[in-house]
């Protein structure tokens, strides 16, 4: 049995935080004003719009209610057998393979726990299958009803519930209910973490440091402004290649994807094997950037990241790299660049970038006009969009694995997060202006204006993609759920110069940081690079291992490529070193109380 002077403790902790945050939330709510509730996104106008849809054809609800019926008929007929005895009988309703929610033993051991687990696989397929099948709807409301009827779904998963979680109820059984306890006090503790919002932890924030364990690469800041820090890493080899390596990461996460430990750090492989690595470090901006437009950050951050690296190496020929959004900016200085005869750029890589936004998959769902208009008017507001924000709408792509996952693992088993560096990362998010965030949403990813030759103008340049010649590597991940692989193959189209494109295993970040080490996933490689992406599936090969020693042989097979030099150190050239990498930009945190 607990100690009952333990219980009686515990429970008046938790009420003690408990009253004092739900006074501060109180508080807060009565001094922004008493606002209406408001369906920007329009979904409940989307609903409204599938019930009416759903009740003009009644014949097709009845044929739908009786099918599930019948299903159900079925279901009582094996629970019964099985409360019996019978074990033969094939079940009714199966998880997808890859479905980890019901990986427990008791979800097919108990006759109790495997029925309320297939009446929800029952429940859940009708449910999709109606909202799917409805018809009259627009291509946009059949979008968001589809979307959000699955988040209602995962939402209401027995998973999620403790009586009947067959993992949640053992641990009460044998904690005594104190995991409900320490749930209850995580809960709070997420709490009051968000201000009053929730914020699930996903990892042990205190268990991470960056520059200790994470991003620990050693390097030095070498250039500086209001936009980035530019970061050159020191020399692991006696001779580097001639071309130095600038990589440019997305300004929505903060560079240390691509440098979290050792043994998955592209940045120290690629210093391995002999590249003079740079990369660049967005500020975290805040209201003093509300002006900053996409323009900004070509002019005052990749052009002038081309003009340092090329003033600490002497060279005027430099490899490029990026991730995702750094891509389309990537991609977009390389048009501007072309469009000045600025031939500095020797090669170009693309890691999971969307240059065609035609097909930009489950974000879609985020992307009307409505939408857009109402986050304009927020950003407007404080000057930014806040990270948690965006994180959000991505952890919602994937809601079982990065929110119901941990919401049963903190607050209903009442357990600690596991100390894990990508979701550090992936929880450690950044703030993007007001205007170049608007900038990005409505002419790329409402007005797809990047693909057609001179549909925006970047630092008094029509942007042409077809006129750059650049030698360039597309990257991408076969799961990818946020820059689908087939929209990235129809971006590879566009450039005119020799393009190689490489199709690797898993998802948007997994396929892409995925050391040799590891021999994980695989990658496809077609010499042929045909207009439909399932062609160029259909002739690929599969190759073991990663696609990382393909980009090597692919890079330093360029013009000049494997010429080599002695190796370069930070601070050597006309660009002192201003501090010890990673650097004060990347420790920036995400809200002003974390900073205080």
């Amino acid at each position: 049995m607990p100690d009952p002077a333990e219980l009686v403790k515990s429970y008046a902790e938790v009420a003690k935080r408990a009253s004092k945050m739900m006074a501060q939330y109180v508080e807060k709510k009565a001094s922004e004003g008493i606002s209406m509730p408001k369906d920007e996104m329009g979904i409940a106008k989307a609903f409204s719009d599938l019930s009416t849809c759903l009740m003009a054809n009644p014949q097709k609800m009845a044929e739908a209610q009786m099918k599930l019926m019948k299903d159900y008929f079925a279901l009582w007929q094996y629970s019964t057998a099985k409360m019996l005895g019978e074990t033969s009988l094939p079940a009714v309703a199966t998880p997808d393979k890859s479905d980890k929610r019901f990986k427990d033993e008791e979800w097919d051991s108990s006759f109790v726990f495997d029925f309320i687990k297939q009446s929800y696989l029952l429940t859940s397929s009708h449910l999709n299958g109606v909202v799917a099948g409805a018809e009259g709807l627009d291509e946009s409301t059949q979008r968001k009803v589809d979307f959000f009827t699955r988040q209602f779904i995962d939402a209401l998963s027995p998973t999620n519930f403790a009586l009947s979680n067959p993992a949640v109820v053992r641990e009460t059984v044998n904690t005594n209910g104190q995991n409900l306890i320490n749930g209850f006090n995580n809960l709070l503790r997420d709490m009051e973490a968000g201000d009053g919002q929730l914020r699930i932890r996903m990892t042990d924030p205190d268990a991470f440091e960056l520059g200790k364990n994470v991003a620990t690469t050693p390097g030095k800041v070498i250039f500086q402004n209001d936009m980035f820090q530019l970061i050159q890493y020191d020399p692991a080899t006696p001779q580097q290649f001639k071309k130095p390596l600038l990589i440019v990461p997305p300004w929505i996460n903060k560079f240390y994807i691509l440098d979290l430990r050792d043994k998955n750090s592209f940045v120290k492989w690629t210093t391995d094997q002999g590249h003079t690595t740079f990369i660049i470090s967005w500020v975290n901006p805040d209201e003093r950037h509300a002006d900053k437009n996409f323009e900004n950050y070509l002019l005052e951050g990749t052009m002038l990241a081309i003009d340092a690296v090329e003033k600490a190496t002497g060279e005027s020929k430099i490899n490029t790299a990026s991730y995702c959004l750094g891509g389309t900016l990537l991609m977009s200085t390389l048009a501007y660049m072309t469009a000045k005869k600025d031939k500095r750029i020797a090669s170009a890589t693309f890691f999971t970038t969307m240059l065609d936004f035609s097909e930009p998959g489950e974000l879609k769902v985020f992307l009307d006009e409505g939408t857009v208009a109402s986050l304009e008017k927020r950003m407007n507001e404080r000057g930014y969009l806040d990270g948690s924000d965006m994180a959000g709408t991505f952890n919602m792509l994937r809601a079982n694995d990065l929110i119901w996952s941990f919401a049963v693992n903190n607050y209903l088993m009442g357990k600690e997060s596991f100390p894990f560096d990508l979701l550090y990362w992936n929880s450690d998010s950044t703030r993007m202006p007001a205007k170049m965030h608007s900038f990005y949403l409505r002419n790329f990813y409402l007005g797809n204006k990047l693909r057609e030759p001179g549909g925006i103008e970047l630092g008094g340049v029509k942007i042409d993609l077809t006129k750059v010649k650049t030698p360039c590597y597309f990257v991408s991940a076969i799961e990818d759920h946020i820059a689908p692989w087939k929209s990235t193959y129809m971006g590879a189209l566009l450039p005119s110069g020799p393009v190689k494109f490489v199709l690797g295993g898993s998802g948007h970040i997994a396929g892409i940081i995925n050391p040799p080490s590891a021999n994980k996933y695989g990658f496809w490689t077609n010499s042929e690079l045909p207009a439909a992406s399932d062609d160029f599936l259909a002739g690929a090969t599969q190759n073991p291992g990663s696609w990382w020693t393909d980009w090597q042989q692919w890079v330093t097979d360029q013009v000049g490529g494997k010429e080599k030099i002695a190796a370069r150190t930070p601070g050597s050239s006309e660009l002192p070193v201003i501090e010890d990498a990673p650097g004060a930009f990347v420790k920036m945190r995400l809200d002003k109380k974390k900073a205080a």
